[in-house]
């Protein structure tokens, strides 16, 4: 008999901007109200090793399994693997097309990137920028799609940082939609029978959606969540 699981899952959090410490140390109490943390990327502001370390410092004091993907902002510096690095050393599991199994839930987890939505997509034509900007999404869907079949448990999530879904979008200029994230993650979720997806990346966005096979999306960005449950606590729970 399958056990219920709780998750807690917040993006976003920018270690380094001013003031984010005080969000962070919020954390170190979430064993209280699940058996699992996932994060959504952009862990850092600029993707400083640096700003990376007092996130892994204020995460050493979580006493229950984090799980988390790296997002666009990790990036920015170049130095996305010491950014993984510095979480890795506190015990943070960091997927990028890979999983890991927490109970009888698998966890499948990649970055992601844009591309946009049907039935709009971009496409893989002209210029050698689009190319590439198109072979990004597809790579990251590939990536997905191969962590989510290698899992053999009856529950499975995906954990992204782009978005998969145009519904959780909603709030953010319709104009910047197709950097936010891709309906390819979508096609992949709902191909491999998850049970919940989990992205960031939309500040400005609503936090649930579904994609066309009916799987639920939740966009946990730190700034969501804020408007959404100001003044509990700086995480989102899922029951699985």
């Amino acid at each position: 008999m399958a056990t219920t699981l709780r998750i807690a899952a917040v993006g976003d959090v920018h270690a380094g901007r001013e003031n984010t410490r005080e969000q962070l140390r919020r954390l170190h109490e979430v064993g209280r109200d699940a058996d699992l943390l996932l994060l959504a990327g952009d862990l850092t502001d600029h993707g400083e090793p640096e700003q990376a370390e007092v996130l892994a410092e204020e995460l050493s004091n979580v006493k229950i399994p984090i799980v988390s993907v790296l997002g666009n902002h990790d990036f920015e510096r170049g130095r996305p693997f010491a950014v993984a690095d510095a979480l890795e050393r506190v015990g943070v599991r960091m997927l990028d097309g890979t999983s890991v199994v927490v109970g009888d839930v698998g966890i499948a987890g990649v970055k992601g990137f844009g591309g946009g939505f049907d039935p709009r997509q971009l496409g893989s034509f002209g210029e050698r920028v689009m190319k590439d900007f198109v072979a990004e999404i597809d790579q990251e869907a590939d990536k997905l799609a191969c962590a989510l079949r290698a899992l053999k448990t009856p529950r499975k999530v995906a954990l992204m940082h782009y978005a998969p879904v145009t519904g959780t979008l909603e709030g953010e200029p319709r104009e910047i939609f197709a950097f936010l994230g891709s309906s390819k993650l979508a096609h992949v979720i709902d191909r491999c029978e998850v049970s919940l997806a989990i992205h960031g990346h939309a500040h400005g966005g609503n936090f649930e959606g579904r994609t066309p096979g009916g799987v639920r999306v939740y966009n946990v960005a730190a700034a969501v969540l804020r408007r959404r449950f100001q003044p509990a606590k700086p995480y989102a729970v899922f029951e699985l």
